[in-house]
């Protein structure tokens, strides 16, 4: 029998979208899996009318938005519970190959050394073109980058390899490992939670894999940015706040002793960059929120 597989998907106010790839994971070449939807608080009731649509899934119900963290971390429990050998966090906003699943369980089944895994990942809106070909920390300038974004794929992408860290749009692990590392850290909300939960796989001496075989397309933003430009732009402040406060929370944890002198000069200069831009686009409530989100990542940790 195939390894049983839980398939996380996380819906707030997002019944087309997330009713759409509940429709593309169902063409999968998997028998085994369960698709669990959790619906983060969704005033529209768009949850329940993903449960009237599609009523194999799984859904459970949160009274209020824990952010992608806590929402993937009601799921994750799910999953331990259930005993599920797999579990993957899926981004809402994704449609997948129907062998996407096959290839990264074979290969974790093959590789008990592997603690967590990815597919390539294209742009849905141009599906030629890369989202993520891997993921890379560079550790010297507290840098986390991917490769070949916006770009054809090239032979580094259609390989399997070894990364940093995995992005939490499509990460899967062995669900038995979570009882090893711990859940999501909640208080990241949003942002770097697959870079905090990828470095604690590692730190159990597991390898993190990138697998180009399997493929699925991700539209990308569709949480974070408005359909309508304002005077801040396209993308609300609270996003800039979570994404530079929780990227300085994980360089405080992780960049070694000997890097310091390097990741300080590099992002000293970095922050300054960013609220420069923001002031000269006159975009001032981010560039406050950019301050405030300096300072309670100095002073916060992650939990």
């Amino acid at each position: 029998m195939q390894p049983a597989v839980a398939i996380i998907l996380i819906n707030w106010k997002s019944l087309e979208v997330t009713s759409d790839c509940i429709v593309s994971l169902k063409g999968i070449q998997y028998a085994n899996y369960s698709i669990v939807v959790v619906d983060n608080g969704s005033a529209d009731g768009s949850g329940r009318a993903l449960k009237q649509l599609h009523p194999e899934i799984i859904l459970i119900e949160s009274a209020t938005n824990l952010g992608f963290a806590g929402g993937n971390n009601l799921g994750f429990r799910y999953a331990l519970e259930h005993a599920y050998d797999y579990t993957i966090m899926l981004n809402n906003d994704t449609f997948v190959e129907p062998d996407f699943l096959h290839h990264l369980v074979d290969y974790m089944e093959a590789h008990p050394e592997v603690g967590a895994i990815q597919p390539r990942i294209h742009f849905n809106h141009d599906r030629s073109l890369v989202w993520n070909g891997g993921s890379y920390y560079a550790k010297w300038w507290g840098y986390f980058y991917t490769k070949g974004e916006n770009k054809l794929p090239n032979p580094e992408h259609l390989i399997i390899k070894e990364v940093d860290w995995i992005t939490g749009c499509a990460f899967l692990l062995k669900t038995s490992t979570l009882e090893k590392t711990g859940l999501l850290a909640e208080n990241f909300f949003m942002y770097s939670e697959d870079v905090d939960l990828s470095f604690r796989i590692k730190a159990l001496g597991l390898t993190l894999m990138y697998h180009g075989d399997s493929v699925i397309y991700h539209i990308a933003g569709q949480s974070n940015k408005s359909k309508t430009k304002g005077k801040e732009g396209f993308v609300h402040p609270n996003v800039h706040y979570m994404n530079q406060r929780n990227r300085i929370w994980v360089l405080k944890k992780y960049t070694p002793w000997y890097c310091i002198p390097t990741v300080l000069a590099y992002n000293l200069v970095y922050l300054l960059g960013v609220l420069a831009y923001f002031l000269v686009r006159r975009r001032f409530s981010k560039f406050k929120i950019v301050l405030k989100a300096i300072k309670d990542g100095l002073i916060g940790s992650i939990n």
